[in-house]
């Protein structure tokens, strides 16, 4: 899963102030409203501040790491109690907690036309209904070093996969770096969701509707994409020592101008790689649409929300925050503080006429191939589907299994995870 890489200072000063400042008197009568959300979610007390003063409401933002938030709210529905009155939801949890019954639906307490500035939002809904909202937009999108083409003679980004190799290729013989393409390998959440984009690259999906696993065929877009994989690593194109990489190490080499292409780009980390004070490749980066063997360009999005539990007090207000934080001065001064992508599509327009919104054009390019991973709702076993996706690839890219075994090892544990 994401791990946002701008921020342990940020994340520092946020822990260490989670309350506004009040008088004893506004201490005394304004209600108050406990948040529990990871530390790039945690909005800054000059917000928390105008929030009690707009909606007479007093934040409590509790800061907890997104692994520990996932356990603290699994252990208190379970017991029945709630882990606070609105709460951090990523993409990933929603079959499993919509199943359980944990979120309220929050269809009815956000104004229509706030949802539907939001195309991300459909990933948070279970059996049609909204369990909770995005705050922050988190696709993925080609990322590239344009300086590392011109030396090796490439006028424009690669349209298809077979391109994308075909670059990397003469980029490696023109001496430009070693190894071009970048992807995580380790047995981690960003090794699985980086084969699921190369599926879509190819033109597939993982599962039909029945979640019949659709990648063991030789010509179907998943196994393609563990054939890159391993073609890719027998080329030399991918450094070997990416089976000990997660994806937010792979981002500091593009950071470093040792990768030539970030395949699996988070959208948001523009912002970072063309910032020189964080990035050594800030005049050097581009962005273009993910390569596709169809030629229609899909990615899929991996954000977080807030939902509200179902056994929380307060729901009234819980609801009142979440529309707040989805106001498009908001999104703004959010993005601008923390660096979260606002999720609104209007929001992104606004920025991109602005000039404040790096390669704009691309983002909202792409932001609009926006689709659920899952068009069923994320089944609730997927977290051990997704372990056996990373510890699988993982063992490809060590050379330790054929792409045919990889295949058949992947759709074995996903047929004994949806059984269970």
């Amino acid at each position: 899963m994401r791990r946002r890489t701008f921020l342990s200072l940020v994340a520092a000063l946020n822990t260490a102030i989670v309350l506004p400042s009040l008088t004893v008197a506004e201490a005394a009568n304004a209600e108050t409203l406990t948040v529990l959300l990871p530390p790039w979610g945690t909005i800054p007390k000059a917000m928390t501040d105008r929030f009690q003063k707009e909606e007479g409401v007093t934040l409590n933002i509790q800061t907890m790491g997104w692994d520990e938030i996932r356990t603290k709210i699994v252990t208190s529905m379970v017991a029945q109690t709630a882990p606070a009155q609105a709460t951090e939801v990523d993409w990933s949890w929603v079959g499993q907690f919509g199943a359980a019954g944990w979120y309220a639906p929050l269809d009815g307490k956000i104004a229509d036309d706030t949802v539907a500035d939001i195309p991300t939002a459909e990933i948070f809904k279970f059996d049609g209904k909204l369990l909770a909202l995005p705050y922050n937009n988190d696709f993925r999108i080609l990322i590239y070093n344009k300086s590392h083409l011109e030396k090796a003679g490439i006028d424009n980004p690669p349209k298809t996969p077979q391109e994308l190799l075909d670059q990397a290729k003469a980029i490696k013989d023109a001496g430009v770096t070693k190894f071009p393409l970048g992807l995580p390998l380790s047995a981690t959440e960003g090794t699985s969701t980086a084969w699921y984009l190369l599926t879509m690259a190819f033109g597939g999906d993982l599962f039909d509707k029945d979640f019949k696993p659709l990648f063991t065929d030789k010509d179907s877009g998943g196994y393609k994409a563990l054939a890159f994989i391993a073609d890719a690593l027998k080329d030399g194109l991918i450094d070997p020592a990416a089976t000990g990489l997660k994806d937010v190490e792979v981002q500091e080499l593009f950071k470093s101008g040792a990768i030539t292409f970030d395949v699996a780009g988070w959208a948001g980390n523009l912002a970072v790689y063309s910032d020189s004070s964080k990035s050594q490749v800030a005049d050097q980066v581009d962005a273009a649409l993910m390569p596709s063997a169809t030629g229609k360009s899909r990615t899929f999005g991996l954000p977080e929300a807030i939902g509200i539990p179902t056994s929380a007090d307060n729901q009234e207000a819980a609801a009142k925050f979440i529309e707040w934080v989805a106001k498009p001065e908001n999104e703004i001064e959010i993005y601008n503080s923390l660096g979260d992508l606002p999720p609104r599509l209007s929001v992104l327009k606004q920025l991109d006429d602005e000039g404040k919104l790096f390669a704009g054009d691309k983002l909202l390019a792409q932001a609009k191939t926006v689709e659920p991973l899952f068009k069923q709702g994320t089944p609730g076993w997927y977290p051990e589907f997704s372990s056996a996706v990373a510890s699988t690839i993982n063992q490809l890219a060590k050379g330790q299994i054929s792409v045919d075994e990889a295949a058949e090892k992947i759709a074995a544990r996903a047929k004994e995870a949806s059984e269970r």
